[in-house]
């Protein structure tokens, strides 16, 4: 049985009574009372787990998740008209800490975490309270260099109109589809042994493995860092629609025996945000596809679901992105 918890943005596991309520009152405070170049840090919240960003192109806002809680809130300024930041779904891509622009006079640009290969990034800048960027989202100094230290390669970032609080999934199989109750052992032995990108050393250092679910082309790709290294046909009804999901693995539930997700779903628009935990389970992909994911899947792993089609214009040269507009 699949069984899904939604879970406040804020609060972590022990939070209760009133302790629940001054930190809800803090975290509105936050993000209504924020000036440009304001944000609010407090990463003591959720000290370890998997980091997820989130872009708020209409608020303004960066929004930082740890193990599925809020452990930071930043002002922003993205793109400008005519330079509009893309929306979709990215993963960082190079980090630098003293990056200067290839193509806007030798622009400094700290602690930089890129998006894409054409110049989309997540760095320091000038904030004026609203849109002004060539389509990077300017933070200010100090929370980018706070961002930059928990972010690595492989952190998923959304940039959207709007999104959810992240929720949790408990699911007993790998989400695409159950499997047999006996396979639960080979996903616990794939796991095991294995960190979180975060939590690697130099020497631990492993390839990022992502999946991308596409309803639209009937698709699942498998990729290591930027190179798809799996495909696999999707089957599902007729009619059935997946929305825009993402999932960032924590490890195997012993008690569902199955897998433990944090989530977050977004969209440009505020309403169709659901994700129909049922329709899990109507969902299938080939064997062959599912032992390709079960023997490079790692804590962290994140596995994104879209509508969109997977073609060349959402994604180019060894960009990783699910675009759900392009920018201009």
């Amino acid at each position: 049985m699949t069984r899904i918890d939604r879970r406040a943005l804020v609060f972590g596991a022990g939070a209760t009574g009133l302790a629940c309520v001054a930190i809800a009152e803090e975290a509105l405070r936050d993000i209504t009372e924020l000036k440009p170049g304001d944000f609010a840090w407090h990463p003591e919240r959720a000290p370890a787990g998997p980091v997820a960003v989130v872009v708020s192109i209409p608020q303004q806002r960066v929004h930082v998740y740890r193990n599925g809680v809020r452990i930071g809130v930043s002002t922003c300024s993205t793109g400008k008209p005519g330079h509009a930041t893309p929306t979709g779904v990215f993963v960082v891509l190079q980090k630098d800490k003293n990056h200067h622009s290839s193509t806007y006079n030798d622009a400094p640009m700290p602690n930089m975490n890129r998006l894409t290969w054409s110049g989309i990034a997540l760095h320091a800048g000038n904030l004026p309270g609203y849109p002004a960027s060539h389509g990077c989202v300017r933070l200010p100094l100090a929370f980018s260099d706070k961002l930059f230290s928990v972010t690595h390669l492989g952190t998923p970032v959304i940039i959207a109109g709007a999104h959810s609080d992240p929720w949790e999934l408990t699911h007993p199989g790998m989400v695409l589809s159950a499997y047999a109750e006996t396979e639960f052992e080979q996903v616990v032995s794939s796991l095991s042994g294995k960190k979180r990108p975060s939590d690697w050393n130099a020497d631990e250092s492993a390839p990022i493995t992502s999946v991308i679910v596409s309803s639209a082309d009937q698709t699942v790709e498998l990729i290591e860092n930027d190179r798809i290294v799996a495909k696999g046909g999707l089957s599902m009804l007729p009619g059935d629609r997946l929305g825009s999901h993402v999932f960032v693995l924590n490890g195997a539930h012993d008690a569902s025996r199955g897998l433990h997700w944090t989530a977050i779903s977004h969209t440009d628009a505020a309403d169709d945000m659901k994700f129909d935990t049922r329709m899990i389970l109507r969902l299938g992909i080939d064997p062959q596809f599912a032992g390709e994911v079960r023997a490079r899947m790692h804590p962290g792993m994140t596995l994104i679901v879209t509508d969109a089609p997977l073609s060349p214009d959402k994604r180019s040269g060894k960009d990783f992105v699910i675009a759900t507009t392009a920018g201009a």
